[in-house]
């Protein structure tokens, strides 16, 4: 089992716009239904503003891989990248591996 961790670092005042499309253009349904785990998302409060961090979970480096060329392939949610991309500054892409002592955690189907 493994956790992406992706952050997006948005333009200061451009997160509203970014949530009313990922809502109105069915991209949060199209990425959850693909991906399939969402462990949670969030947007900053202290720190760093202007970012939202959103975590997944995979049963591996090899279904991360597969579901995630499986959104690409998806007119959709290109369509809705084409959108977005104005409003982004940045973006990280961390894998989260679990400690021994990790609480358990199913990626499911």
């Amino acid at each position: 089992m493994i956790i992406e961790q992706r952050t997006y670092d948005f333009h200061p005042g451009t997160i509203p716009k970014f949530m009313q499309l990922y809502e109105s253009t069915g991209a949060r349904d199209l990425q959850a239904r693909i991906l399939g785990n969402l462990v949670g998302y969030y947007v900053s409060e202290i720190g760093a503003l202007n970012q939202t961090v959103h975590l997944w979970g995979y049963a591996s480096l090899d279904d991360r891989a597969a579901r995630r060329a499986a959104l690409m392939g998806e007119d959709q949610w290109r369509d809705f990248l084409a959108q977005i991309v104005p409003l982004l500054q940045r973006q990280e892409s961390k894998i989260l591996l679990p400690t021994a002592f990790s609480p358990p955690f199913s990626a499911g189907k």
